[in-house]
């Protein structure tokens, strides 16, 4: 994990103040402003001589104590709302002593928590962040193992496996959350087989469909990586009530459509 710059070439004036700044990785060819991301150093100053916006940096470096600063800043705001602070990611248990440590400053100063994870991490991993944790929002995103590992690169058993082991803790309030994407789980089958699931868990009563978006699109193109789902379009109001109704159809789950 590292920071990185952001061109968004929609929002260039070129008015050429990076490329005086910083010749060797930005340049004008044929017309327009070229980035060469490859031999960046991240040294920031293109950032902030650019004008318009144009280059962003994206991600920060933090310690577990630099951020707690900044969450406690809203902790009367977590009072008044009965709110708190959610982890998510990516996979926060990525970086787990970071997690943990965030995670029991917050029981510390009483601030509720909760993490957003697909639980694609050792048991153990999960385990020693129990204690801090008051709602565990978990994705499962398929439960056919093959089609799982062809669009996401892995199998799901580690995570079905993991999800059984939370529910059975007692820990913590574990809420199933489905990205629902048209093309790979967006069907009343695979909807309802994942539902059964969560259905089958200890203590769970709800579970959340979360409409595929594509709010993310730009990041990529800004740092000149493929959008893999280019095609792929949001799912309809229409098609997720449906899809909704069938998990209430199939189990007593408390279904809600976003989350």
């Amino acid at each position: 994990f590292a920071p990185e710059v952001v061109f968004h070439e929609n929002k260039c004036i070129g008015c050429g103040r990076c490329v005086s700044l910083c010749p060797e990785r930005h340049v004008v060819r044929d017309g327009g402003h070229v980035f060469l991301r490859e031999d960046c150093v991240l040294c920031g100053r293109c950032v902030e001589a650019c004008p318009n916006e144009a280059l962003s940096l994206c991600g920060e470096e933090y310690t577990p104590q630099r951020l707690f600063r900044e969450i406690v800043k809203d902790r009367h705001y977590y009072a008044q709302s009965g709110g708190g602070v959610t982890f998510s990611g990516g996979e926060c248990l990525l970086q787990p002593e970071f997690a943990k440590a965030l995670l029991w400053a917050a029981k510390e100063a009483n601030i509720s928590t909760a993490i957003e994870s697909m639980a694609c991490v050792k048991y153990e991993v999960i385990q020693s962040i129990l204690p801090y944790l008051d709602v565990y929002l978990m994705d499962i995103k398929h439960m056919d193992p093959e089609k799982h590992k062809k669009f996401t690169g892995k199998s799901n058993e580690l995570m079905l496996e993991n999800a059984k082991k939370v529910a059975a803790s007692g820990q913590t309030n574990l809420v199933i959350r489905v990205p629902t994407v048209p093309g790979f789980n967006d069907t009343v089958p695979e909807i309802t087989a994942i539902a059964k699931f969560a259905a089958s868990l200890p203590g769970v009563t709800k579970i959340h469909l979360l409409p595929y978006h594509r709010l993310g699109q730009d990041k990529y193109t800004g740092l000149n990586r493929p959008y893999l789902l280019d095609g792929v379009l949001p799912p309809g109001r229409e098609h997720m009530e449906a899809l909704a109704d069938a998990v209430r159809a199939a189990t007593d789950l408390n279904c809600q459509i976003g989350g």
